[in-house]
């Protein structure tokens, strides 16, 4: 659908009224890129931009309303759009003509094109405006796409940049990344940079060597280690760690909530569960708990649990004594499952 979408509005088949609704910030960016392209095809485009949350939706109105000066068509963006979310109303500090709203978008402005932007999760389908936008407005959904048309969508960006990219590196980008297609977007150009005029395909080595690492990447490979009884590599990261400026006890907790995610993972998996369910409940992206329930020597629910009990006594000592703070945790490592 929005494929189809992103197509009408380059061949300038443009909507007067647009509502952007979901988190994803790159989908949404994008759209509102490939508008203004589209109205400034042949002409410099006239943007007006307001926030929903510091001005009434009257003000954004009355703007579509005016004829633009020196275009033919003008584009009003309204960002953070709170009139769609569920609220208290009482409590809310701008008051907003919601008939005019209605009446608006059932007859919008012909020389003016409208974006409403609701970077939120859901809208309050119960507010009778919240139809009357669905229905007359063209509807964008940002919402990260699923894993496998996450790698086609990876696939077709790196295209469009000139370069190839394998499975391998896909997999590993989306591992160290994850699903945020902004970041996702600024890592692919940066290693099709990176490659030059004379470089063609990404690998999955340049990824891992020029992607940085996450402290939650870090986290899971410090724990993959620990219950591997792999202390050379855990102590490695734990060292790479402190040597960044990370405090231990900062530390102590990203490790529990890592061995936390993966006992939910597991428990939930025997329950039933699918992927995408289990990703679902714990609010974790798709690939991370691809890769945990990928794993074939699993600690089991015990040693989980014990090493919880053990961070536990680490994070009591690392706030309760002085000294060489950073020894708690080195010892935690050094103690074999």
């Amino acid at each position: 659908m929005l494929t189809k979408i992103w197509r009408d509005i380059d061949n300038k088949k443009l909507q007067p009224v647009y509502l952007l609704v979901g988190e994803e910030a790159y989908l949404i960016d994008e759209t509102v890129r490939k508008i203004k392209q589209a109205l400034a095809a042949d002409e410099e485009a006239e943007v007006m931009t307001y926030s929903l949350d510091e001005v009434p939706v009257d003000e954004v109105l009355n703007e579509a309303d005016t004829i633009p000066f020196f275009t033919e068509r003008k584009l009003v963006i309204a960002k953070n759009a709170t009139i769609f979310k569920a609220s208290d109303r009482e409590k809310e500090k701008i008051t907003h003509d919601l008939k005019r709203f209605e009446q608006y978008m059932s007859n919008p402005a012909p020389f003016s094109v409208v974006v409403m932007i609701a970077p939120y999760e859901k809208l309050d389908e119960r507010k009778k405006f919240t139809k009357v936008a669905k229905a007359n407005a063209c509807v964008v959904e940002a919402v990260a796409p699923e894993e496998r048309d996450l790698a086609v969508w990876i696939t077709s960006r790196v295209q469009e940049l000139g370069k190839s990219i394998d499975d391998e590196a896909i997999g590993a980008l989306l591992n160290l990344v994850g699903t945020n297609m902004l970041q996702l977007n600024l890592e692919v150009e940066k290693l099709a940079l990176y490659l030059g005029a004379d470089g063609v395909e990404i690998t999955e080595v340049m990824v891992n060597e020029l992607v940085a690492k996450t402290l939650e990447q870090d986290a899971f490979k410090m724990v993959d280690a620990y219950f591997a009884n792999d202390e050379a590599t855990a102590l490695e990261i734990y060292h790479d760690l402190l040597l960044q400026k990370q405090e231990p006890i900062m530390l102590v907790g990203l490790l529990a909530s890592t061995v936390r995610l993966m006992n939910h993972s597991y428990y939930l998996q025997s329950k039933g569960y699918s992927q995408q369910q289990i990703a679902k409940q714990l609010k974790a992206h798709p690939y991370r708990i691809k890769m945990l329930l990928q794993k074939r020597n699993r600690p089991t629910e015990e040693q989980l649990l014990r090493a919880l009990y053990a961070l536990s006594k680490v994070d009591e000592a690392l706030k309760t004594s002085s000294g060489n703070r950073e020894r708690h945790l080195e010892l935690f490592i050094m103690k074999a499952m």
